[in-house]
């Protein structure tokens, strides 16, 4: 089948299951250390139970570390995983990368990083921190205001309970983002409803 009829039929299944919308888009973080543990610690974890308490807590303790620089000198001193209360040191690990390349970048603020993945190369620098993959800069955009497909596990569910065979990460996307042109649906507001609707969140 072509990425059109498989876009055709996902198209038509969230039609059935969620209806014609509209879809909000997620909101995202202003504060960069969100941002960055956000993207850090979400895999495998039960977001709006466990995860996003987490990062209001964090906002509200550490509001110096709004910017990259601010969350760097945080992490210079105090213990993330303390912070957090989220003791995975691969996680812990991969928020420093994320953050130290940032900052030799010189991306500060939401709008520096929002611009600076504009860039293919930079994009892929992201990708040579370990635990980065290519659904973690999607990921990374939403979080800061770019209307991406994020293809996660519950996209993936959704995806095949419609009939879409198992692709590729860039090819699922793709029939995502197609799908969302085809029923009028900004892309990240149409993944972020399929995301609630396949986690229990909606």
């Amino acid at each position: 089948m072509t990425a059109l009829s498989l876009a055709q039929r996902l198209a038509d299944h969230v039609q059935h299951l969620l209806g014609d919308g509209p879809f909000s888009q997620p909101g995202g973080w202003i504060h960069m250390g969100a941002v960055i543990c956000d993207a850090s610690f979400h895999a495998r974890c039960k977001y709006e139970a466990a995860l996003r308490p987490r990062l209001l807590r964090l906002q509200a303790d550490w509001p110096d570390a709004a910017t990259v620089r601010g969350f760097q000198g945080r992490l210079a001193t105090e213990d993330l995983a303390l912070a957090m209360d989220f003791n995975d040191s691969r996680k812990v690990a991969t928020a420093h990368a994320i953050t130290g390349l940032l900052a030799a970048n010189g991306v500060d603020t939401r709008d520096d990083l929002h611009a600076w993945l504009d860039h293919q190369a930079n994009r892929a620098a992201l990708r040579t921190v370990k635990g980065v993959g290519p659904k973690s800069i999607d990921y990374i955009g939403n979080l800061v205001g770019r209307s991406q497909v994020a293809v996660d596990v519950h996209l993936r569910a959704f995806a095949a309970d419609a009939g879409v065979p198992e692709l590729r990460y860039e090819q699922l996307r793709t029939v995502y983002e197609e799908a969302a042109v085809l029923l009028g649906h900004d892309e990240g507001a149409l993944e972020h409803a399929i995301w609630r609707h396949q986690s229990g969140a909606a």
